[in-house]
Protein backbone atom coordinates (compact mmCIF):
# COMPACT_ATOMS: atom_id res chain seq x y z
CA UNK A 1 0.00 0.00 0.00
CA UNK A 2 0.99 3.61 -0.52
CA UNK A 3 -0.27 6.86 0.94
CA UNK A 4 -1.96 7.73 -2.36
CA UNK A 5 -5.16 6.54 -3.98
CA UNK A 6 -4.18 2.88 -3.85
CA UNK A 7 -3.94 3.10 -0.06
CA UNK A 8 -7.32 4.79 0.23
CA UNK A 9 -8.99 2.17 -1.97
CA UNK A 10 -7.34 -0.68 -0.11
CA UNK A 11 -8.16 0.75 3.31
CA UNK A 12 -11.77 1.24 2.25
CA UNK A 13 -12.05 -2.44 1.33
CA UNK A 14 -10.30 -3.61 4.49
CA UNK A 15 -12.14 -1.37 6.89
CA UNK A 16 -15.53 -2.01 5.31
CA UNK A 17 -15.00 -5.72 6.02
CA UNK A 18 -13.30 -5.76 9.40
CA UNK A 19 -14.80 -2.71 11.09
CA UNK A 20 -18.33 -3.36 9.84
CA UNK A 21 -19.13 -5.23 13.01
CA UNK A 22 -18.38 -2.24 15.21
CA UNK A 23 -18.95 0.80 13.11
CA UNK A 24 -22.29 0.65 11.35
CA UNK A 25 -25.55 1.95 12.71
CA UNK A 26 -29.15 1.11 11.95
CA UNK A 27 -28.69 2.74 8.57
CA UNK A 28 -26.27 0.73 6.41
CA UNK A 29 -25.91 3.38 3.73
CA UNK A 30 -22.65 5.35 3.62
CA UNK A 31 -22.46 9.10 3.91
CA UNK A 32 -18.87 10.37 3.75
CA UNK A 33 -18.39 14.05 4.51
CA UNK A 34 -16.24 16.51 2.65
CA UNK A 35 -12.64 16.98 3.70
CA UNK A 36 -13.29 20.69 3.94
CA UNK A 37 -15.23 20.20 7.17
CA UNK A 38 -12.12 19.35 9.18
CA UNK A 39 -10.72 22.50 10.68
CA UNK A 40 -7.03 23.29 11.07
CA UNK A 41 -5.56 25.41 13.85
CA UNK A 42 -5.32 28.36 11.48
CA UNK A 43 -9.08 28.24 11.03
CA UNK A 44 -9.80 28.52 14.75
CA UNK A 45 -12.65 30.73 15.80
CA UNK A 46 -12.42 32.71 18.98
CA UNK A 47 -14.08 31.16 22.00
CA UNK A 48 -13.94 31.63 25.72
CA UNK A 49 -11.27 29.50 27.40
CA UNK A 50 -12.56 26.64 29.50
CA UNK A 51 -13.30 27.50 33.09
CA UNK A 52 -11.53 24.27 34.06
CA UNK A 53 -8.39 24.98 32.02
CA UNK A 54 -5.36 26.81 33.36
CA UNK A 55 -4.22 29.88 31.34
CA UNK A 56 -1.38 27.80 29.91
CA UNK A 57 -3.90 25.21 28.71
CA UNK A 58 -6.08 27.40 26.52
CA UNK A 59 -7.09 25.31 23.46
CA UNK A 60 -4.87 25.89 20.43
CA UNK A 61 -7.87 25.24 18.17
CA UNK A 62 -11.36 26.19 19.26
CA UNK A 63 -13.34 25.50 16.10
CA UNK A 64 -13.20 21.89 14.94
CA UNK A 65 -15.16 18.97 13.54
CA UNK A 66 -15.40 15.73 15.51
CA UNK A 67 -16.34 12.85 13.23
CA UNK A 68 -18.29 9.96 14.71
CA UNK A 69 -20.99 7.47 13.80
CA UNK A 70 -24.74 7.55 14.32
CA UNK A 71 -24.44 4.55 16.60
CA UNK A 72 -24.96 3.98 20.32
CA UNK A 73 -21.73 2.00 20.53
CA UNK A 74 -19.60 4.71 18.94
CA UNK A 75 -20.90 8.21 19.57
CA UNK A 76 -23.17 8.28 22.62
CA UNK A 77 -20.74 10.43 24.63
CA UNK A 78 -20.10 12.65 21.64
CA UNK A 79 -23.82 13.37 21.23
CA UNK A 80 -24.37 14.00 24.94
CA UNK A 81 -21.38 16.36 25.12
CA UNK A 82 -22.75 18.26 22.15
CA UNK A 83 -26.37 18.43 23.28
CA UNK A 84 -25.62 19.34 26.90
CA UNK A 85 -23.04 21.99 26.00
CA UNK A 86 -20.01 20.26 27.49
CA UNK A 87 -17.83 21.15 24.51
CA UNK A 88 -18.89 24.80 24.81
CA UNK A 89 -18.10 24.73 28.51
CA UNK A 90 -14.52 23.90 27.51
CA UNK A 91 -14.34 26.90 25.17
CA UNK A 92 -14.79 24.80 22.04
CA UNK A 93 -16.97 25.30 18.98
CA UNK A 94 -17.40 21.68 17.90
CA UNK A 95 -19.27 20.50 14.85
CA UNK A 96 -20.37 17.03 15.86
CA UNK A 97 -20.58 15.16 12.59
CA UNK A 98 -22.19 11.74 12.58
CA UNK A 99 -21.81 9.59 9.50
CA UNK A 100 -23.94 6.53 8.82
CA UNK A 101 -21.22 4.03 7.92
CA UNK A 102 -18.40 3.72 10.42
CA UNK A 103 -15.89 2.04 8.08
CA UNK A 104 -15.79 5.25 6.04
CA UNK A 105 -13.89 6.94 8.86
CA UNK A 106 -10.69 4.96 8.17
CA UNK A 107 -10.17 6.37 4.68
CA UNK A 108 -11.09 9.83 6.00
CA UNK A 109 -8.35 9.60 8.63
CA UNK A 110 -5.77 8.40 6.11
CA UNK A 111 -6.85 11.08 3.63
CA UNK A 112 -6.60 13.90 6.17
CA UNK A 113 -10.27 14.90 6.40
CA UNK A 114 -10.83 13.48 9.92
CA UNK A 115 -7.88 14.54 12.10
CA UNK A 116 -9.97 13.80 15.20
CA UNK A 117 -12.56 11.05 15.19
CA UNK A 118 -14.35 8.33 17.14
CA UNK A 119 -14.45 4.71 15.96
CA UNK A 120 -12.93 1.49 17.33
CA UNK A 121 -9.43 0.45 18.29
CA UNK A 122 -9.47 -2.16 15.49
CA UNK A 123 -9.47 0.72 13.00
CA UNK A 124 -6.34 2.17 14.58
CA UNK A 125 -4.53 -1.16 14.47
CA UNK A 126 -5.29 -1.50 10.75
CA UNK A 127 -4.38 2.11 9.98
CA UNK A 128 -1.10 1.90 11.87
CA UNK A 129 -0.21 -1.39 10.22
CA UNK A 130 -0.52 0.43 6.91
CA UNK A 131 1.77 3.27 7.94
CA UNK A 132 -0.85 5.87 8.86
CA UNK A 133 0.21 8.15 11.73
CA UNK A 134 -2.67 7.93 14.22
CA UNK A 135 -2.90 7.72 18.00
CA UNK A 136 -5.66 6.58 20.33
CA UNK A 137 -5.87 9.22 23.06
CA UNK A 138 -8.61 7.56 25.13
CA UNK A 139 -10.98 4.59 25.21
CA UNK A 140 -14.65 5.48 25.48
CA UNK A 141 -16.59 2.23 25.85
CA UNK A 142 -16.25 -1.53 25.97
CA UNK A 143 -18.64 -2.63 23.22
CA UNK A 144 -18.04 -6.39 22.97
CA UNK A 145 -21.44 -6.98 24.56
CA UNK A 146 -23.12 -5.67 21.43
CA UNK A 147 -21.30 -8.15 19.16
CA UNK A 148 -23.58 -11.14 19.52
CA UNK A 149 -25.26 -14.28 18.19
CA UNK A 150 -29.06 -14.72 18.17
CA UNK A 151 -30.77 -18.06 17.55
CA UNK A 152 -34.00 -18.51 15.62
CA UNK A 153 -37.23 -19.17 17.48
CA UNK A 154 -37.05 -22.83 16.41
CA UNK A 155 -33.41 -23.44 17.38
CA UNK A 156 -33.11 -25.88 20.29
CA UNK A 157 -29.72 -26.46 21.87
CA UNK A 158 -29.02 -29.17 24.43
CA UNK A 159 -25.39 -28.04 24.47
CA UNK A 160 -23.23 -25.61 22.55
CA UNK A 161 -21.98 -28.57 20.45
CA UNK A 162 -25.42 -28.62 18.83
CA UNK A 163 -24.27 -25.56 16.89
CA UNK A 164 -22.14 -27.93 14.81
CA UNK A 165 -23.87 -28.35 11.48
CA UNK A 166 -26.08 -25.31 12.04
CA UNK A 167 -26.11 -22.31 9.70
CA UNK A 168 -25.22 -18.85 10.98
CA UNK A 169 -25.79 -15.74 8.88
CA UNK A 170 -22.91 -13.32 9.41
CA UNK A 171 -21.33 -10.47 7.44
CA UNK A 172 -18.03 -11.55 5.93
CA UNK A 173 -15.16 -10.60 8.23
CA UNK A 174 -17.39 -9.51 11.13
CA UNK A 175 -15.51 -9.14 14.40
CA UNK A 176 -18.12 -11.17 16.30
CA UNK A 177 -16.46 -14.25 14.78
CA UNK A 178 -13.80 -13.81 17.48
CA UNK A 179 -16.46 -14.45 20.15
CA UNK A 180 -17.79 -17.51 18.32
CA UNK A 181 -14.32 -19.03 17.94
CA UNK A 182 -13.44 -18.43 21.60
CA UNK A 183 -16.77 -19.91 22.70
CA UNK A 184 -16.02 -22.98 20.60
CA UNK A 185 -12.57 -23.41 22.16
CA UNK A 186 -13.88 -23.12 25.70
CA UNK A 187 -16.92 -25.37 25.27
CA UNK A 188 -15.45 -28.03 23.01
CA UNK A 189 -17.32 -27.09 19.85
CA UNK A 190 -15.74 -27.95 16.50
CA UNK A 191 -15.98 -24.49 14.94
CA UNK A 192 -15.11 -25.89 11.50
CA UNK A 193 -18.46 -27.72 11.50
CA UNK A 194 -20.49 -24.52 11.85
CA UNK A 195 -21.82 -23.36 8.49
CA UNK A 196 -21.58 -19.65 7.70
CA UNK A 197 -23.44 -17.68 5.06
CA UNK A 198 -22.51 -14.11 4.20
CA UNK A 199 -25.50 -11.93 5.08
CA UNK A 200 -25.77 -8.24 5.86
CA UNK A 201 -27.29 -7.73 9.33
CA UNK A 202 -30.64 -6.45 8.08
CA UNK A 203 -30.93 -9.42 5.69
CA UNK A 204 -29.92 -11.80 8.46
CA UNK A 205 -32.76 -10.53 10.68
CA UNK A 206 -35.26 -11.32 7.91
CA UNK A 207 -33.69 -14.72 7.17
CA UNK A 208 -33.77 -15.59 10.88
CA UNK A 209 -37.43 -14.67 11.13
CA UNK A 210 -38.25 -16.81 8.07
CA UNK A 211 -36.30 -19.77 9.41
CA UNK A 212 -33.82 -19.73 6.52
CA UNK A 213 -30.89 -19.74 8.97
CA UNK A 214 -30.49 -21.22 12.42
CA UNK A 215 -28.80 -18.18 13.94
CA UNK A 216 -27.38 -14.80 13.05
CA UNK A 217 -24.23 -13.03 14.21
CA UNK A 218 -24.01 -9.26 14.03
CA UNK A 219 -24.04 -6.14 16.21
CA UNK A 220 -26.51 -3.64 17.59
CA UNK A 221 -29.14 -2.49 16.80
CA UNK A 222 -29.68 -5.66 14.76
CA UNK A 223 -29.27 -7.95 17.77
CA UNK A 224 -32.15 -6.23 19.58
CA UNK A 225 -34.23 -6.19 16.39
CA UNK A 226 -33.66 -9.93 15.90
CA UNK A 227 -34.74 -10.64 19.48
CA UNK A 228 -37.82 -8.46 19.02
CA UNK A 229 -38.64 -10.53 15.93
CA UNK A 230 -38.73 -13.74 17.96
CA UNK A 231 -35.11 -14.78 18.17
CA UNK A 232 -33.30 -15.58 21.40
CA UNK A 233 -29.91 -14.38 22.61
CA UNK A 234 -27.16 -17.04 22.61
CA UNK A 235 -23.90 -15.27 23.25
CA UNK A 236 -21.86 -12.10 22.89
CA UNK A 237 -18.30 -11.13 23.61
CA UNK A 238 -19.18 -10.66 27.28
CA UNK A 239 -22.33 -12.71 28.02
CA UNK A 240 -23.56 -16.24 27.38
CA UNK A 241 -26.96 -17.91 27.54
CA UNK A 242 -26.05 -21.43 26.47
CA UNK A 243 -27.12 -24.66 28.19
CA UNK A 244 -23.74 -25.23 29.85
CA UNK A 245 -22.57 -21.62 30.08
CA UNK A 246 -24.59 -18.69 31.36
CA UNK A 247 -23.56 -15.26 32.58
CA UNK A 248 -20.34 -13.32 32.15
CA UNK A 249 -17.71 -14.55 29.71
CA UNK A 250 -14.52 -13.16 28.19
CA UNK A 251 -14.84 -14.24 24.58
CA UNK A 252 -14.10 -10.92 22.90
CA UNK A 253 -12.97 -7.39 23.68
CA UNK A 254 -13.26 -4.31 21.50
CA UNK A 255 -13.38 -0.65 22.49
CA UNK A 256 -14.74 2.53 21.05
CA UNK A 257 -11.87 5.02 21.04
CA UNK A 258 -11.15 8.64 20.24
CA UNK A 259 -8.13 9.02 18.01
CA UNK A 260 -6.19 11.87 16.43
CA UNK A 261 -3.60 12.07 13.69
CA UNK A 262 0.00 12.46 14.81
CA UNK A 263 0.09 15.97 13.36
CA UNK A 264 -3.06 17.03 15.22
CA UNK A 265 -1.72 15.58 18.45
CA UNK A 266 1.54 17.50 18.24
CA UNK A 267 -0.17 20.80 17.38
CA UNK A 268 -3.24 20.67 19.65
CA UNK A 269 -2.61 18.98 23.02
CA UNK A 270 -4.71 21.50 24.97
CA UNK A 271 -7.59 21.17 22.52
CA UNK A 272 -7.50 17.41 22.90
CA UNK A 273 -7.52 17.68 26.69
CA UNK A 274 -10.54 19.99 26.51
CA UNK A 275 -12.36 17.42 24.35
CA UNK A 276 -11.45 14.64 26.76
CA UNK A 277 -12.79 16.64 29.71
CA UNK A 278 -16.08 17.16 27.86
CA UNK A 279 -16.34 13.47 26.96
CA UNK A 280 -15.60 12.50 30.57
CA UNK A 281 -18.52 14.66 31.72
CA UNK A 282 -20.70 12.98 29.09
CA UNK A 283 -19.56 9.53 30.20
CA UNK A 284 -20.48 10.32 33.80
CA UNK A 285 -23.85 11.69 32.69
CA UNK A 286 -24.67 8.52 30.76
CA UNK A 287 -23.78 6.32 33.72
CA UNK A 288 -25.46 8.50 36.36
CA UNK A 289 -28.53 9.59 34.37
CA UNK A 290 -29.24 6.70 31.99
CA UNK A 291 -32.97 7.39 31.55
CA UNK A 292 -32.40 11.05 30.72
CA UNK A 293 -29.47 10.18 28.45
CA UNK A 294 -31.63 7.75 26.49
CA UNK A 295 -34.26 10.43 25.96
CA UNK A 296 -31.58 12.71 24.48
CA UNK A 297 -29.94 10.00 22.37
CA UNK A 298 -32.95 8.12 20.96
CA UNK A 299 -34.02 10.72 18.37
CA UNK A 300 -30.42 11.35 17.34
CA UNK A 301 -29.79 7.63 16.82
CA UNK A 302 -33.16 6.99 15.15
CA UNK A 303 -34.12 4.37 17.70
CA UNK A 304 -36.99 3.98 20.14
CA UNK A 305 -36.23 4.51 23.81
CA UNK A 306 -37.03 0.85 24.47
CA UNK A 307 -34.57 -0.33 21.80
CA UNK A 308 -31.88 2.03 23.01
CA UNK A 309 -32.32 0.91 26.61
CA UNK A 310 -31.54 -2.67 25.54
CA UNK A 311 -28.60 -1.65 23.36
CA UNK A 312 -26.93 0.66 25.86
CA UNK A 313 -27.32 -1.99 28.53
CA UNK A 314 -24.92 -4.19 26.54
CA UNK A 315 -22.21 -1.50 26.48
CA UNK A 316 -19.89 -0.41 29.29
CA UNK A 317 -19.28 3.33 29.00
CA UNK A 318 -15.91 4.01 30.60
CA UNK A 319 -12.80 5.98 29.66
CA UNK A 320 -10.61 3.83 31.88
CA UNK A 321 -7.61 2.31 30.10
CA UNK A 322 -7.93 -0.89 32.07
CA UNK A 323 -6.91 -4.49 31.45
CA UNK A 324 -9.76 -5.13 29.03
CA UNK A 325 -8.52 -2.28 26.86
CA UNK A 326 -4.78 -2.75 27.15
CA UNK A 327 -4.53 -6.54 26.94
CA UNK A 328 -7.99 -7.46 25.67
CA UNK A 329 -8.95 -5.16 22.83
CA UNK A 330 -5.29 -4.57 21.94
CA UNK A 331 -3.89 -7.94 22.93
CA UNK A 332 -2.48 -10.94 21.13
CA UNK A 333 -5.88 -12.50 20.41
CA UNK A 334 -7.01 -9.51 18.39
CA UNK A 335 -3.70 -9.25 16.56
CA UNK A 336 -3.79 -12.97 15.72
CA UNK A 337 -7.32 -12.60 14.35
CA UNK A 338 -6.40 -9.64 12.15
CA UNK A 339 -3.29 -11.44 10.94
CA UNK A 340 -5.22 -14.63 10.21
CA UNK A 341 -7.83 -12.79 8.18
CA UNK A 342 -5.14 -10.97 6.21
CA UNK A 343 -6.27 -7.53 7.32
CA UNK A 344 -2.83 -6.70 8.69
CA UNK A 345 0.53 -8.09 7.60
CA UNK A 346 2.35 -7.28 10.81
CA UNK A 347 1.01 -6.52 14.28
CA UNK A 348 1.92 -2.99 15.36
CA UNK A 349 3.21 -2.37 18.85
CA UNK A 350 0.52 -0.77 21.02
CA UNK A 351 2.79 2.17 21.85
CA UNK A 352 2.95 3.04 18.15
CA UNK A 353 -0.80 3.79 17.93
CA UNK A 354 -1.63 4.79 21.52
CA UNK A 355 -0.78 7.91 23.52
CA UNK A 356 -2.68 8.09 26.80
CA UNK A 357 -0.55 10.86 28.29
CA UNK A 358 -3.18 13.56 27.81
CA UNK A 359 -5.88 11.35 29.32
CA UNK A 360 -3.63 10.86 32.33
CA UNK A 361 -3.27 14.64 32.67
CA UNK A 362 -7.04 15.05 32.55
CA UNK A 363 -7.70 12.28 35.10
CA UNK A 364 -4.80 10.16 36.38
CA UNK A 365 -7.21 7.55 37.75
CA UNK A 366 -8.22 6.58 34.21
CA UNK A 367 -4.78 5.32 33.19
CA UNK A 368 -3.85 2.13 35.00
Amino acid sequence: MTFKSVLLLSLTLILTTVLAACGKSNNEASSSPSASMAESPSASASASPSASAAPSEVPETTKLTLVGVRDAQISSQQIIADKLGYFKDEGLDVTSQLIESGPDIGPMVSGGSAPISIQTNFMDIILKSNGIGVKIVAPLAQIAGTQAVVGSKDLVLNSAKDLEGKTIGIPSGADVKIAIDNMAKELGVDASKIKYVNLAPSDAVVALQKGDIDAMAAWEPFITKAIQAGGHFLLSGTKADLPEKKGDVNWMSVHTTIQVTDKYLSENPNTIKAILRALKKATDYINDNRTEAIKILAPELHLSEAELTEIMGRNVYSMSADETFLNGSNGKGVMDYLLATGNIKTAPDAASYQDLSLLKEVDPSLVK
